[in-house]
């Protein structure tokens, strides 16, 4: 199916109640795998088992900033393109960003407490991931406030966009600034520095998070297009009326 076929709703939700089913299967499976992995992973030597909240916490936080990213492209979808489903995208997108941040941030707390022996501290790469999560919670206000759908959808588009401004100052946070946070350890020039007994279930954690997150989206989308299909009948029937 060519990819402007999706811009048709009834074709896109075609293709998601065929794929739903195997991303589900595949989530669940690897989530089984990776919990097994994460479970038999050795301690470290300083950190201790305190270190295995990294298999929730860098996952989370990979998909905030992804999260957003996908929600950028889509609002480029919806003032440059007109695309008839990158509104239906960004804003189902962006209440299961604001879960992972969060959740990237009430993780990172735990792991912090012990290491840091504080739960919070104004760090860069820390405010700048609290200001993403406040954004999403600010997109969300706005999709639900704003009446009018149309509206609604182009000041989002234009927020995210400005928002996203923010991603590289969370990627690029501690090595600009003198942080307590570590700076990357996978994605870097000169390779992971994690072992791979650490590495190989961070790895697989984190596609069982993303396929999570693919899982979810797809499913709340193809619940906004039917909640819109709903709207517009109802409507229509009130003007008859």
């Amino acid at each position: 199916m060519p990819l402007i076929d999706l811009a048709n709703p009834s074709r896109f939700l075609a293709l998601v109640g065929r794929v739903l089913p195997w991303l589900i299967a595949a989530t669940v499976i690897a989530f089984v795998v990776g919990i097994a992995l994460a479970v038999a992973a050795p301690d470290d030597y300083q950190q201790g088992a305190t270190v295995k909240i990294m298999f929730v916490h860098v996952p989370a936080a990979w998909l905030g900033s992804f999260i957003w990213a996908v929600m950028s492209i889509a609002a480029l979808g919806t003032l440059v393109w007109r695309h008839p489903l990158a509104d239906v995208a960004a804003k189902t997108a962006a209440p299961i960003g604001a879960a992972f941040t969060f959740l990237c941030l009430f993780a990172g707390s735990m792991w912090g407490r012990p290491m840091w022996g504080t739960y919070w501290v104004w760090d860069a790469r820390l405010t700048s991931v609290l200001v993403l999560f406040l954004m999403y919670l600010g997109l969300i206000a706005l999709w639900n406030t704003v009446e009018d759908p149309s509206r609604a959808a182009r000041a989002a588009a234009i927020l995210t966009l400005i928002g996203a401004l923010n991603l590289p100052i969370i990627k690029f946070s501690v090595d600009w600034w003198n942080t307590l946070h570590q700076p990357a350890s996978v994605m870097r020039l000169g390779g992971p520095t994690i072992h791979p007994a650490i590495l190989t279930p961070l790895l697989v954690m984190t596609l069982a998070f993303t396929l999570l997150f693919v899982t979810l989206h797809l499913a709340a989308m193809r619940n906004e297009i039917l909640r819109r299909r709903v709207r517009t009948l109802r409507l229509l029937e009130a003007h008859g009326a």
